[in-house]
């Protein structure tokens, strides 16, 4: 079965130890690969790059087997994402905004109530559903930005941080949703710096360090946190011993 993402040899480099540099990732319908790494690690750049938001330097990316740069416009409408600030109208209530994104994703207008009204239930925020976005909780503009990039049942997700200001009803309704979404055939590759969450739901877990991908962590492995650490030190050192060349 064609990969939901495939991003081969990636490289936008921002400096000789920033950006991305040289990364193969790929995410499977049905499953939730979660990419892990400290800050700066070059996560974030990743997902942009596979979401065309910023030129490469080398490399390629493909969704549903087709070059990004080739995709048509419906294609991209099964694609959702969350990266930085949840985007929304501010003068918007919750409800509209969902209404916009359905259409913007190319759901037909009958079909928009159905799929508001559900995706506003599954993440919990019915109580906020006639609330400008502007004045929602950092955590409920959150809500509201999941939503959005859910709304329409998309093939593939890419989630930057997506429990971000969640409180712990939201991480459950959003670990619950991503699950359903995974068994229906969906895509996810969600980053995260919560491990002990990663592991509640990733199927697979790749560690980013410095631009690269360094390794993967047994989801089922005791001390998750210690071995995440053991690996970035390695790699650390090892491109220590590199630059420093033999003594």
């Amino acid at each position: 079965m064609t990969d939901r993402l495939l991003v081969s040899e990636v490289v936008r480099a921002y400096g000789p130890a920033a950006g991305v540099l040289g990364v193969t990732l790929r995410v499977e319908p049905g499953l939730v690969h979660a990419l892990v790494g400290l800050n700066g690690a070059g996560k974030t750049t990743l997902m942009r790059a596979a979401l065309g938001m910023i030129r490469l330097d080398s490399g390629s990316v493909h969704i549903g087997g087709v070059a990004i740069g080739r995709m048509p416009a419906p294609a991209w409408a099964r694609v959702g994402h969350l990266l930085d600030s949840p985007f929304a109208y501010p003068e918007l209530d919750v409800r509209a905004n969902l209404e916009v994104a359905a259409r913007l994703r190319g759901l037909r207008a009958r079909a928009v109530p159905g799929a508001v009204d559900a995706i506003i239930a599954r993440i919990g925020i019915t109580r906020y559903r006639r609330t400008r976005a502007s004045r929602l909780s950092k955590g409920n503009r959150q809500r509201l930005g999941l939503a959005a990039a859910l709304v329409a049942e998309p093939d593939l997700m890419i989630l930057d941080e997506p429990t971000d200001a969640l409180d712990p009803a939201g991480v459950i309704a959003l670990r619950e949703t991503l699950r359903e979404r995974a068994d229906r055939g969906a895509g996810i590759l969600v980053s995260s710096h919560h491990l002990d969450e990663v592991a509640r739901i990733a199927d697979r877990i790749s560690v980013m360090n410095r631009g690269r991908i360094i390794g993967t962590l047994d989801r089922a492995g005791a001390e998750l946190e210690r071995a995440f650490f053991d690996l970035v030190l390695r790699d650390d050192e090892r491109r220590t011993d590199v630059a420093g060349g033999p003594s």
